[in-house]
């Protein structure tokens, strides 16, 4: 059969942006009396420096103020100071000191940065925190602020409870670090992040730090980082099950350990919504959760839109627990959502039609659950006699699942190619509108042919005219299907009843839609296949089940309280050359593989003009399975960074390559540094890690 979404030979979708997306929403509001401070010296009681950027508001010579943390690896100095520059200045002409510093082994710090969210990142916080408080310029109130790493590490700090830490504001991060992160999804190998993840980290940890702010020791950091740091990958795919490795800094394992408030910030194109619910259930103190229709970015300027004025929101929430300003956003409704309203599937969508709505606790006592069973393709109500139904998984199943995280790009596409390749339910026409908010539930009696399988689940609303648009999705390694702790092989044959959630959803459906759950056993790229392809027998009846938490509407829906979008004016910066991000689907024409490449940044060069720096980037990665052989995938990830100034001229560059048999996962990295025209350095690593049942 012909494949209609795929061209005979080369590629479809190449997906042009703006050049730089964060051109609105300028504040007016003079900086000229703030002070930057671009690198402070942060001491570590064993003898490290952590460099930190400061921005300092007016007065704070003569009047200390709150502090604001943000504490991240990503490179102050040079690939993050564009970003910064919009967030620290806009803060400190508010009366807050902004504080941004590189994790060590990061940017200019010292030290070697080993993985993600060790306890020495942790021990090093509380000491920048105790280093903040003993400055002339802070009050020693101090908030910590972040997306993604910066809002993983502040929950795990508040765990720690340092006096300092008044409150968190953390966005598009996760309180579960094996359940809900790029590493592993309901037990499966995220295929589609875990190399390309560890790809990005080996190259970005490899670039050295600024000559300009360490002086002449920069070549030795540089060759300390080269020589020592490990491709984070291999700490990963060591750890397949949610063990001890996983659970330090998850703080769901210990809500109560969390004793300032917190804000919790997702969206609806990103791939953490999951944990701002979790967390307002889960954490008793004061939290407030918020979900937007955003990607992975600060929501002041991101889409999809309505962007929101997320600054203005930020500072109320600072006002109060920082200067103890009755402002009143303690008492407002703990959830607050974009609830979206139906829309076309498109690849780069401006904007998510829809309404903002409240609910004043989590889970809400309001929601009513909807039970719908599972019968011969129908997705009904009423009671059905039980049927065994058989499905044969599709390895290109999931070539139109868009990304993990897709932010403004890449959103997944009209769902009727997938849903042609799955097992498959179908509702009659919705007599009235259908509003969902939470995680839909789904309990399944099943059986497979193999001992290790795995199972996805998507939920989609079918308009009039066939097209069907994503509404959530998940997965289950079955191996998992008791424990994520302790997983056991299946029984080929044997009847399981397996029950898990599906991802967090706020969408109205309309009257006149169906609903659809599509059932498969393999999701490439998304997920790395099992080792042999597995057929799904489904048991229907009374057993099969998918329950939905719908939603009443409220007098309350639709109020608007957000103020329009603001920040900081851009840094001085010129591009001079770059090349948008894209997706493109094909096949080889040599092998008849189905291949996927992904530049998720686009390349390009620009130049940072107060630093006199310039910088140049380029990323892709690389899927590829052949159809009926799910040992044939692989993915390869390449890296390029260039920093240059005057005479000095610095790049690395990573190759990563993952591919595995029935036993081991195969992974390759090799990482090369350049400085001028001349390699300085190349090292490889290749090594074989075993398949722990998945």
């Amino acid at each position: 059969m012909k494949d209609p979404w795929i061209a005979a030979t080369g590629y479809l979708r190449v997906v042009p942006i703006e050049e730089d997306a964060m051109t609105n929403h300028i504040d007016e509001t003079p900086l000229s009396d703030v002070t930057q401070i671009p690198n402070v010296w942060i001491p570590m009681s064993d003898g490290c420096r952590l460099g930190a950027r400061v921005w300092l508001p007016e007065g704070s010579d003569v009047t200390p103020q709150p502090v604001l943390l943000e504490y991240i690896p990503y490179r102050k100095g040079d690939l993050m100071a564009p970003l910064d520059a919009r967030v620290g200045p806009w803060f400190a002409a508010r009366g807050y000191a902004y504080v941004r510093v590189d994790l060590r082994g990061a940017g200019d710090s010292d030290g070697l940065l080993l993985d993600e969210y060790l306890p020495q990142e942790q021990a090093d916080a509380l000491e920048v925190l105790s280093w903040l408080e003993s400055q002339a310029w802070c009050t020693g109130s101090v908030g910590m602020i972040g997306f993604s790493w910066g809002g993983f590490n502040g929950l795990q700090v508040a765990a720690l409870r340092p006096p300092q830490l008044k409150a968190v504001i953390s966005m598009y991060s996760t309180d579960d670090r094996y359940a809900d992160d790029v590493h592993y999804l309901g037990g499966c190998l995220n295929a589609f992040l875990q190399l390309p993840w560890s790809s990005f980290m080996l190259a970005h940890n490899a670039l050295p730090p600024d000559p300009e702010t360490v002086g002449e020791r920069w070549r030795e950091m540089w060759f300390d980082r080269l020589e020592k740091m490990p491709p984070n990958i291999d700490a990963w795919m060591k750890h397949q099950r949610r063990d001890a490795y996983w659970k330090h800094g998850s703080v769901c394992e210990d809500y109560s350990a969390i004793e300032c408030p917190v804000y919790m910030v997702g969206g609806w194109a990103d791939g953490y919504a999951n944990a701002v619910l979790r967390f307002v259930e889960g954490h008793k103190g004061v939290r407030k959760g918020l979900i937007g229709p955003w990607g992975h970015a600060w929501p002041q300027d991101v889409g999809p839109g309505p962007s929101i004025g997320f600054l203005q929101e930020c500072l109320r929430w600072w006002d109060r627990w920082l200067k103890d300003e009755p402002n009143g956003i303690d008492l407002e409704p703990s959830v607050r959502v974009w609830m979206q309203e139906a829309y076309r599937p498109e690849n780069a969508p401006k904007a998510r039609p829809g309404r903002w709505v409240t609910e004043e606790s989590w889970p809400s006592g309001r929601t009513a659950w909807r039970t719908l069973l599972l019968g011969d393709g129908v997705l009904g109500g009423q009671p059905l006699s039980e049927l065994t139904l058989r499905h044969s998984p599709v390895h290109r199943h999931g070539a139109l699942a868009g990304g993990w995280c897709p932010g403004s790009l890449d959103h997944p596409a009209d769902q009727r190619e997938e849903d042609a390749l799955c097992l498959t339910f179908t509702s009659d026409p919705l007599a009235e509108p259908l509003e969902l908010l939470g995680r839909p539930r789904l309990h399944v009696d099943i059986a497979v042919d193999r001992p290790l399988a795995l199972i996805v689940a998507r939920l989609c609303h079918i308009a009039p005219d066939g097209v069907s648009t994503l509404v959530t999705r998940s997965a289950l390694n079955l191996t998992h299907r008791d424990s994520d702790e302790e997983p056991s092989e299946l029984k080929p044959g044997k009847r399981y009843s397996i029950s898990f959630e599906l991802n967090v959803a706020g969408q109205v459906i309309p009257a006149g839609h169906r609903l659809r759950l599509a059932l498969s056993t393999t999701y490439w790229p998304w997920l790395w296949p099992s080792p042999e392809d597995a057929e799904l027998t489904v048991f229907t009846g009374d057993v099969s089940r998918l329950e939905l938490p719908v939603r009443p509407s409220s007098p309350d829906d639709g109020q608007d309280p957000f103020e329009a979008p603001k920040q900081a004016p851009a840094l001085n910066r010129r591009t001079l050359a770059l090349t948008p991000p894209r997706h493109t689907i094909g096949r080889d024409p040599a092998t008849g593989a189905l291949v996927f490449e992904n530049d998720p940044e686009g390349s390009g060069t620009s130049v940072l003009v107060d630093a006199d720096l310039e910088v140049s980037w380029g990323y892709l990665d690389r899927y590829s399975i052949l159809e009926h052989d799910p040992l044939s995938a692989s993915v390869t990830c390449e890296r390029t960074y260039e920093l240059a100034r005057r005479d000095w001229r610095v790049r690395v560059e990573t190759t990563s390559t993952m591919t595995s048999d029935s036993n081991s996962f195969h992974i390759d990295d090799r990482l090369e540094a350049f400085e001028g025209r001349r390699r300085v350095f190349v090292r490889s690593w290749s090594r074989s890690l075993p398949r722990d049942l998945l």
